[in-house]
């Protein structure tokens, strides 16, 4: 059963909305279907909260040379949606939500976590935040590391069930039920819905 708060208990939250781009909303290898289903709940919380709205963008290299590790590996295989063959509009977040910037904001990262180098924390923690609204994409990758990254920091997270989405159908049904089993204490599953009325 989906978990309620108390009235007027979100805090000084924020909504952390993840890689809501072109690069996976279009016609790419990184194609994520799901995308178009779930728009229309991220664009209802951006919408209403775009100064509380922080859209991060996945960033990928010009090429694999130079990269750490096994991102040159991953980068060998994806080779096409490296910045020499992608085309720069491509890491642009998805319209109506690009409109939205300002006052929503953008963070930019090359890894599948936002908090591998500790600016998105430090501009959380100067600005108050105790609670993270999560949304976006992949429910199994970019959003299951950013979701556990902030559980790691302390912050209370909401993931809005209905807005999140996969390439995956098995996986994001696993992610899902692993969060909201594991982690239930520091996580809270919830439709955009209510937490749009908690917000409001």
């Amino acid at each position: 059963m989906e978990k309620r708060f108390q009235t007027g208990s979100l805090g000084n939250w924020r909504h952390l909305c993840v890689d809501m781009q072109r690069m996976f909303a279009e016609d790419t290898p990184w194609h994520v279907p799901w995308m178009e289903r779930v728009s229309p709940e991220v664009v209802e919380v951006a919408g209403r909260h775009p100064q509380q709205t922080i859209f991060t963008r996945f960033i990928p290299p010009a090429n694999a040379a130079g990269m750490p590790g096994t991102w040159a590996a991953y980068y060998t295989k994806w080779w096409m949606m490296t910045g020499e063959h992608l085309p720069p509009d491509m890491v642009e977040l998805i319209e109506p939500l690009a409109a939205l910037v300002p006052p929503a904001e953008i963070y930019d990262k090359r890894t599948y976590s936002p908090w591998v180098d500790g600016t998105l924390h430090l501009r959380l923690q100067r600005a108050g935040v105790s609670t993270l609204a999560v949304s976006g994409g992949e429910t199994d990758v970019c959003v299951l590391a950013a979701t556990l990254g902030a559980i790691d920091l302390g912050y209370r997270v909401i993931l809005l069930k209905d807005a999140v989405c996969s390439s995956a159908d098995d996986s994001h049904d696993a992610s899902l039920e692993l969060l909201g089993e594991r982690f239930s204490v520091q996580l809270q599953l919830m439709m955009t819905e209510t937490f749009l009325m908690e917000a409001s």
